[in-house]
């Protein structure tokens, strides 16, 4: 006698399949986003040994002083990008005000005796081992993620009132990071305050006036005289680059030398004379992108900038797969914030942005930058693991 198949209910295999995801998150990492994210925390170690081995060699320092430190940060950053993936990014929810007030007194500490100045900045505390933490480098993730809480919270009820708190919320790190001075943090955490905003259906003539009282602050900031002499002369330098090549635009006009040299295919790693020779200052940190552009040619920082497209890509698209709208705004959040660092860093090596001190991501020297960039990352990997649950 023949038998009959059966075919179970969708709304079974539906169940089964849920089941399967929440038991094994982890199959469905987005391997592109990890891998192209690793792969250019890799490609730093090279570029800061390069950018930095000739002057350790003639201090008679270890060549691999500044090489080791940022591979200890990058093996914090991916355990804590793989332990933020590992929890519901739903949960996180519940934490952001958590997130948020830890940051906050973190940012306030800093400003007391506690904090340590370092090139007219006090951001940083110190910490044993000759390490440093930098507060103002986690308060991008803390603001991603309690800005996106309250905005999922209020979602279709922004009035004018709940704009307001929500803009508070981010007024009062970008106030803190400001007394530093940290210019560079406070554009980034600005770009990330709009993009969400924008992203949970603020009204247009609301982001209007935060535009314009955005405009006065900085008029009243450089009145009041917050900001110091040397920022900006970075910024109104990049309006007569031309000018003064041996001052304020002496970097940028170094960088532009450095790139050019590259040619095509680069002079060859540790070849480069611009790096070598230490024309270009900060040239493991923020300039990082000349020591690729010589070193590595055209083809070195196309390959780079794809890199970094791909990170943008996976970013963006996460947002769209996400399964409820918090999970987009997280991925928003970072995509904002890659994007602007990612853009600002390049541009202004090249001459085409103000130098404002934004570190280019993974690529840069610092631990807590790279350390609260794999963190970012993690949010979005996690979002993307849970899109079907």
């Amino acid at each position: 006698m023949a038998t009959v198949a059966r075919t179970r209910p969708a709304s079974v295999v539906l169940s089964d399949r849920k089941a399967r995801l929440l038991a094994t998150p982890f199959r469905h990492v987005d391997v592109l986003l990890v891998g192209s994210t690793i792969a250019v925390a890799m490609l730093s170690l090279l570029m800061i040994y390069s950018s930095t081995q000739p002057r350790l060699a003639a201090q008679h320092i270890d060549q691999l002083y500044y090489v080791k430190r940022q591979a200890v940060s990058i093996l914090i950053g991916i355990a804590l990008m793989f332990g933020v993936m590992a929890v519901d990014y739903r949960k996180l929810r519940d934490l952001g005000a958590l997130f948020y007030v830890a940051t906050v007194l973190g940012l306030l500490a800093v400003l007391s005796p506690l904090g340590h100045a370092t090139k007219g900045a006090q951001a940083r505390f110190p910490l044993p081992g000759g390490f440093e933490l930098q507060p103002s480098e986690f308060a991008k993730f803390a603001l991603i993620v309690a800005l996106a809480a309250y905005l999922q919270q209020h979602r279709g009820s922004m009035d004018a009132w709940r704009v307001a708190v929500a803009v508070t919320l981010g007024l009062v790190p970008i106030g803190l990071v400001l007394l530093q001075p940290d210019l560079g943090t406070d554009l980034v955490l600005v770009v990330i305050l709009l993009g969400l905003l924008t992203l949970a259906g603020v009204k247009i003539r609301h982001l209007l006036v935060l535009l314009l009282l955005a405009a006065t602050a900085c008029g009243a900031v450089v009145q009041l005289g917050v900001l110091k002499r040397y920022q900006i002369d970075r910024l109104t330098s990049f309006l007569n680059q031309g000018q003064n090549v041996k001052g304020s635009t002496y970097n940028v006009h170094q960088s532009k030398i450095a790139i050019s040299n590259g040619h095509l295919t680069g002079k060859g790693f540790h070849r480069g004379t611009q790096t070598r020779l230490g024309f270009v200052p900060e040239q493991h940190t923020d300039f990082i992108f000349t020591v690729v552009g010589e070193e590595l040619g055209f083809a070195g920082g196309a390959t780079l900038l794809a890199l970094f497209a791909l990170i943008v890509w996976r970013t963006w698209r996460t947002a769209a797969l996400a399964g409820d709208f918090f999970g987009t705004l997280l991925c928003i959040g970072v995509t904002a914030l890659l994007t602007f660092q990612v853009f600002e860093n390049v541009g202004m090596t090249m001459g085409i942005m103000p130098v404002t001190g934004i570190p280019l991501p993974f690529m840069s020297y610092g631990g807590s930058a790279v350390m609260a960039y794999f963190a970012c990352i993690g949010l979005v990997a996690g979002v993307h693991m849970r899109r079907f649950t």
